[in-house]
């Protein structure tokens, strides 16, 4: 049965050959063919590591893949094979069941891991562990016989996909470990003291075992169950290392009954049972409660001149850790395995794809100036992730980062300057909420709800405001950099198009909507205002400039006057099909297309991709590139077949044969496409592994699916092609002139009674506090 769970897992990957061809009648070249050849040494081989030994740090599988199957199942362990590193060990956590037998599952109970209480609702349970009285269902009130026959996984983390509860049966240590050809296993036994209070021997079952599994690796937080376990005539240390696990600092050790803080003190003891430590990743890198990296212990250095190794355990790609990785489990990883003081000797992860492209794929990684794939790297409003979009530091960085193409989406103020910012709405990008409260208004050709619109406020008052990160994803509780939520300044069009022009290998994308409604309402012309800042930009003829927008009236009017200039249409919303009719008449107007994620990979309703269009066949049989929206780091911005991977996202999109990514990222999307792992023709041992969209879609048993979500309708003709632009309405300009010079007097004054308000209601609260 094992076998066959992962050779499924296996087939999923199978066809990657085929998948990474676009289809037939595309003239675009093949992503083969667009691979650029790089020099220098590829992944692997010729890497010199600050390991203890100097060897390349190891991947531990902790119970598999658990950030999409239950922890501990066949199929995670498969999912952990199949995506990791050569060598890969897969974390057995031990416990054991009345008839003294091993079991692999996250926790000493069943409950919050299994369906035990459903099937056995009568078996529940207290008792002491650890001192602790706890309360549930336990292995050691069961036969193997019934946990094997009776009992099912489930995801123990809610927030993860349960979609795959209550089919994957538990494994005994020796199945895991028969999973390989060379078997890979490593034992962690949290527990040996609760075990031999109830008469349960884990050194006699790993001793009655041999015949079936050796672990490679054995590791506890009981001193006493190690020592007695180095003791045992039938231990064979050169086919097994012992490793001790520490606990919280404040945690009691119940050996010597001393906390585990204090035994960071006695490391030179610990060697004497111990081939290496086991510490959860704040022993190496604390983090303040800021959320931010502090200086790194030396507890990796100290533990190395014991001769000790050093394992480091809690890394899982969809829990916060730091700001200081911008939401990329790589760059984690990297932190505590190739940096120029220390490595640890290897990582505990429940994600041990991440943690195999960052040692096999980035560290230590010669850096290229050419990418390995030919496609574009677009910022979304700089590089957003780290500052707030459209400022001069978020721009800054994206063109540090490697970004290709810097976006400027233009938008006008009541005084007619053009400047960079995402939208016409300044609320949730600025903090003009407070400062331009009276003048909310209802534009619904712009957007459903209020705003506080730039056409509605000068630029003076503009550069009065502060710039605000965007947090898109911040009800599930994930918050973007904010030591610098309101850093940056705010930049004219000409000012961006300057800081472009001193950085001749990126090029710029200026975003222009909304064209008809300023020119007839509000008497601006955004198209004249863009078109003289490019004339007196004077950029580099080498410098790519693209020009987008939602409007084919405005990608004509490019057309004719500036055909040099790539057009690219954007399409905000998914699209599902584009028949050639449709494709005929975009390309009147358009080189490129943008499109959001789900027009490549539509999404169930379980966040799972629902297999693939034909958009970008679609595309490039017409000669129409595609670039792809919406990439960024945070796992909620990733679809759950991705295992919150940003290089798993970005390489299964690059097999679909798209030309470019705009993503709120441009360091993450650079490494990935300077990375030799990316070439699929690679004869290295390990490359970032695409997933084939709708597989896993395929494993989910049909009934515990949602209704199917309607089907978008294939684009028409009349959804594409936009009436011409209205003339510039003099007479709402001279209007806006007018408040302007005078007549905005009953405006200031509404704002400054609000203000007042505002102020009063202010030192109310102060008040109120300092009287708690």
């Amino acid at each position: 049965m094992i076998r066959e769970l992962l050779f499924g897992f296996l087939l999923i990957h199978s066809s990657l050959a085929k998948h990474l061809h676009v289809h037939p009648g595309n003239n675009k070249p093949t992503r083969r063919t667009r691979l650029q050849a790089i020099t220098g040494p590829g992944p692997g081989p010729g890497k010199k590591w600050l390991t203890l030994h100097g060897r390349e740090p190891l991947v531990i599988a902790q119970g598999g893949f658990p950030g999409l199957f239950p922890d501990s199942s066949g199929a995670g362990y498969a999912a952990a094979i199949a995506m990791g590193v050569i060598g890969t060990l897969k974390y057995c956590n031990l416990q054991l069941t009345k008839d003294n037998l091993g079991v692999c599952l996250p926790n000493v109970k069943l409950d919050n891991c299994t369906n035990a209480a459903t099937r056995f609702p009568k078996h529940q349970r207290r008792y002491s562990v650890n001192g602790r009285d706890i309360d549930g269902w336990f292995p050691l009130d069961f036969t193997i016989d019934e946990i094997m026959k009776e009992i099912r996984l489930i995801q123990n983390i809610y927030s993860r996909a349960s979609v795959f509860d209550f089919v994957y049966p538990l494994l005994q240590p020796d199945s895991v470990f028969g999973m390989e050809p060379k078997g890979h296993l490593w034992l962690n036994v949290q527990n040996d003291a609760f075990w031999s209070s109830h008469q349960l021997n884990v050194i006699r079952y790993i001793d009655e075992s041999k015949q079936y599994f050796v672990a490679d690796y054995i590791s506890s937080p009981e001193i006493g169950f190690l020592q007695a376990m180095a003791a045992s005539k039938t231990f064979d240390r050169i086919k097994t290392k012992l490793v001790f696990r520490f606990l919280t600092v404040v945690e009691v050790e119940p050996t010597y009954k001393e906390t585990y803080g204090a035994l960071l003190k006695k490391l030179a003891m610990i060697k004497t049972f111990a081939s290496g430590i086991f510490v959860p990743k704040n022993y190496v890198w604390p983090i303040g409660k800021d959320g931010y990296l502090q200086p790194a212990t030396t507890l990796v250095a100290d533990a190395h001149r014991e001769g000790l190794e050093v394992y480091v355990a809690g890394f899982a790609s969809d829990t916060f850790s730091s700001y200081n990785y911008s939401y990329d489990p790589e760059v984690e990883y990297l932190q505590f395995i190739d940096n120029s003081q220390f490595s640890a000797d290897g990582v505990v992860t429940e994600f041990p794809g991440s943690a195999s492209n960052a040692i096999a794929c980035l560290a230590q990684s010669p850096k290229p100036t050419k990418k390995v794939v030919d496609a574009l790297i677009i910022s979304h409003n700089g590089a957003s992730i780290d500052y707030p979009g459209c400022t001069d530091l978020a721009y800054k960085k994206a063109i540090n980062d490697g970004a290709d193409i810097i976006d400027c989406n233009v938008q006008m103020t009541k005084d007619g300057v053009a400047f960079c910012l995402d939208s016409a709405d300044l609320l949730g990008k600025t903090n003009a909420a407070m400062a331009f409260m009276d003048r909310s208004t209802s534009v619904p050709e712009i957007q459903p709800k209020n705003g506080v619109f730039t056409f509605d406020v000068t630029w003076t008052e503009i550069k009065s405001v502060k710039p605000l990160i965007q947090n898109p994803f911040q009800s599930g509780g994930l918050l973007r950099n904010p030591k610098s939520k309101n850093a940056g300044t705010f930049l004219k069009v000409p000012e961006f198009l300057e800081l472009a022009k001193k950085n001749a290998s990126t090029g710029i994308l200026i975003g222009i909507q909304n064209a008809a409604y300023l020119a007839s309402k509000k008497g601006l012309d955004i198209l004249q205002s863009v078109n003289e800042a490019l004339k007196n930009a004077k950029l580099n003829p080498k410098q790519q400039i693209l020009i987008q927008s939602d409007d084919t009236s405005i990608l004509e009017k490019f057309k004719n006057s500036n055909p040099t200039y790539q057009r690219v249409l954007l399409f905000s919303k998914p699209i599902s099909d584009a028949p050639k009719p449709v494709t005929d008449n975009i390309k009147k107007y358009a080189d490129a297309v943008n499109v959001v994620k789900k027009s490549i990979m539509p999404e169930s309703k379980i966040y799972i991709t629902n297999g693939a269009t034909k958009i970008v066949e679609q595309m490039h049989a017409a000669n129409i590139s595609v670039y792809v929206s919406g990439f960024s780091t945070e796992t909620l911005s990733m679809q759950l077949d991705f295992y919150s991977d940003p290089y798993i996202e970005l390489v299964s999109f690059i097999a679909e044969g798209i030309d470019g990514v705009i993503t709120d990222n441009p360091k993450t999307a650079s490494a990935f496409l300077r990375s030799p792992c990316v070439d699929p023709n690679s004869k290295a041992a390990f490359v970032f592994q695409p997933i084939k969209p709708g597989d896993y879609l395929a494993q989910v048993e049909p009934t515990v699916l949602p209704p199917a979500s309607t089907p978008i309708p294939p684009l028409r003709v009349t959804d594409v092609v936009d009436p011409p632009l209205p003339p510039v309405n003099a007479a709402a300009r001279k209007e806006a002139d007018s408040d302007k010079s005078g007549g905005g007097s009953e405006s200031g004054q509404r704002r400054m009674a609000v203000d007042v308000v505002a102020t009063m209601l202010l030192l109310i609260v102060v008040f109120f506090l300092m009287g708690c």
